[in-house]
């Protein structure tokens, strides 16, 4: 899936379309003190090797998430592009 570096679209700080830079979202780290990392901690003290987790079916595709910062007001807006896709992002030079 292939984007403009720059696209025309609306912003809600300015209340109306303006050029926007956009930016892909990476992934962030996991939280140390999240409910699942604790859960999973609780589960294999004790073990010495580690435990298996239940496997889940995996998604089909991913919704695509980037980053528009406004070009005016340099506010930043997070926003989903099309639907489920296999393919990532890129960004056109």
């Amino acid at each position: 899936m292939k984007i403009a570096k720059e696209i025309n679209t609306y912003c809600p700080y300015c209340n109306a379309h303006t050029l926007h830079v956009v930016k892909m979202v990476s992934k962030t780290k996991q939280r140390g003190l999240g409910k699942a990392t604790r859960r999973h901690e609780r589960a294999i003290k004790g073990y010495v090797g580690s435990v298996e987790l239940k496997i889940h079916p995996k998604k089909l595709g991913k919704k695509q998430k980037v980053i528009l910062t406004c070009k005016k007001c340099n506010k930043q807006i997070e926003k989903t592009l099309g639907k489920r896709t296999k393919k990532k992002i890129e960004i056109k030079r």
